[in-house]
């Protein structure tokens, strides 16, 4: 038997990118100079964007993903912020390790709430009809396969989370589409009488809501909070570096463990 053997998955052949590229002499960035249009003549915002969706955004679609990261990025000694301590007390040496740690745990629980909560509200977006019937058949629909609702409750807030008024004034000052913040209203209605709880909306659920209605995409929606929350892992383990946490945390963990394995047999 001769010839090579290809590993391949997928219609593609051929690798492609519409990002960037670069020759000896220029860096281009969707479809930008780099060091001509783009290096002190943008935002890190608006480059974000740009970099996710291709274009430049509008000032009030900008406004609201600046307003987003800033609302996600910090909220204390999270088990994500935790993590990140521990292993950097572990392995002060790897910086990108530590902030990895922070990140990976992000999924269903943490960070990764928004997108699974932007889902939601685009089915019931598409749902169509009456709002209120449209939410409560999607609501239904979700408990009666056992997923959680996203983005409501908070065992901290147990009313709504102090984000999410902020985070829907500047929408409206900006005067992007609040068609998903109605949604994520009546969802936030509809939810006692499915669920037999008064869940209120919390950040991970004002997040798309604010966001889906400019021209941030769905399935970019879990990098919002991963963006955010690196830049605010850089700056504890910053802190980290000159007043330890790390081995404390560790050491109250441990120290609060109930073994409950019962003696070597």
């Amino acid at each position: 038997m001769s010839g090579a053997s290809v590993n391949k998955i997928g219609k593609s052949t051929v690798p492609r990118t519409a990002i960037s590229t670069s020759d000896e002499h220029s860096i281009t960035v969707r479809g930008e100079d780099l060091c001509s249009e783009l290096i002190g003549r943008i935002s890190f915002v608006d480059y974000f964007s740009l970099l996710v969706t291709g274009v430049r955004p509008t000032p009030a679609d900008s406004k609201v993903l600046e307003a987003t990261l800033v609302a996600i990025a910090e909220h204390g000694m999270v088990p994500s912020v935790q993590a990140s301590r521990m292993t950097y007390a572990a392995a002060p040496d790897a910086l990108q390790g530590a902030v990895a740690a922070g990140i990976l745990g992000c999924g269903s629980v943490i960070l990764g709430a928004s997108e699974t909560a932007g889902r939601l509200f685009t089915e019931v977006h598409e749902q169509g009809g009456d709002l209120h019937e449209a939410a409560r058949t999607v609501v239904q629909r979700w408990r009666e396969k056992g997923q959680p609702i996203p983005g409501y409750g908070h065992s901290l807030h147990k009313e709504r989370d102090p984000r999410v008024a902020a985070l829907f004034a500047v929408a409206r000052e900006a005067g992007t589409s609040l068609r998903y913040v109605q949604v994520a209203e009546v969802v936030e209605e509809v939810i006692p009488g499915i669920v037999g709880k008064d869940l209120k909306l919390n950040v991970s659920a004002a997040i798309p809501a604010v966001l889906l209605g400019t021209n941030f995409p769905l399935r970019a929606l879990r990098g919002v909070p991963i963006l955010a929350r690196t830049a605010s892992l850089v700056a504890h383990l910053t802190e980290e570096a000159v007043d330890p946490s790390g081995f404390a945390l560790s050491y109250q963990a441990t120290r609060e463990l109930v073994y409950d394995g019962g003696p070597k047999k």
